[in-house]
């Protein structure tokens, strides 16, 4: 069965940098979404107009609300792009099958989304 794949990339990348993963899935016949997140890639919003994980995951919310209650989709997130799938994954645990972290943050339901980067890590 094929899958919708959306992938997100981590900090200071783009949806370029899944250059080489989308056309592999794609060649299986898998449909692949790979998103410029926010003052990303070629998303023209600027940094200092985002103030909130969720400004910053905007694109990724907007995908979700368009893809039909019936279709799931399959996440994959990238370091800072983790942070984006937990913002999708608390707003539409419907629409999404699974989530892959690969190298990427990881939220918890105990802490804000900020948390890690929030401690004094030496």
């Amino acid at each position: 069965m094929k899958k919708h794949f959306v992938l997100i990339h981590g900090l200071c990348h783009g949806a370029w940098c899944w250059y080489k993963v989308k056309p592999m899935l794609e060649a299986e016949g898998h449909r692949v979404t790979a998103l410029d997140l926010s003052a990303s890639g070629i998303n023209t919003k600027k940094i200092e107009e985002i103030q909130t994980m969720a400004e910053y995951s905007e694109p990724l919310t907007d995908l979700m609300k368009s893809i039909p209650p019936e279709e799931k989709v399959i996440l994959v997130g990238h370091s800072l792009g983790g942070l984006s799938l937990g913002v999708a994954m608390e707003e539409f645990p419907h629409k999404i099958s699974t989530a892959i972290f690969v190298t990427a943050f990881m939220p918890d339901s105990s802490h804000p989304p900020s948390y890690v980067l929030d401690q004094d890590i030496i």
